[in-house]
């Protein structure tokens, strides 16, 4: 697995197929993905219900977004607890399209049986 791969969410088989339609600028449009890759064939969605595990990987980015949020806001300014809370909400809301996007690339990429040839 090559970092550059899944930062710029490339079929793990072959590294060169996108696994989503538009890029994540459109945020409309971020969960779209290909059913299969356009270089090789390979499928995006090795079985029905297969993202569903992805939901774990996407909470425990969640969980590291609010707790670096937390740990900058503590030392810095340490605000009152209202601030802690509206500054958690926004930047989970802000973070929803990447940690989709991403949860699902490092899925496929540990569990979708799709390895090099």
């Amino acid at each position: 697995m090559k970092v550059k791969e899944v930062w710029q969410g490339k079929c793990p088989r072959c590294g060169e197929g996108d696994m989503f339609v538009y890029p994540l600028s459109r945020i409309t449009k971020f969960s779209e993905m290909h059913s299969h890759c356009n270089k090789c064939g390979a499928p995006f969605e090795p079985e029905p219900g297969f993202y569903y595990g992805s939901l774990f990987v996407s909470y425990a980015f969640n969980v590291a977004i609010m707790a670096i949020i937390w740990l900058v806001l503590y030392f810095t300014v340490n605000p009152p607890d209202w601030i802690y809370g509206v500054a958690l909400v926004i930047f989970s809301v802000l973070s929803i399209p990447y940690s989709f996007r991403y949860s699902r690339i490092l899925f496929l990429y540990w569990f979708g049986g799709l390895s090099r040839k």
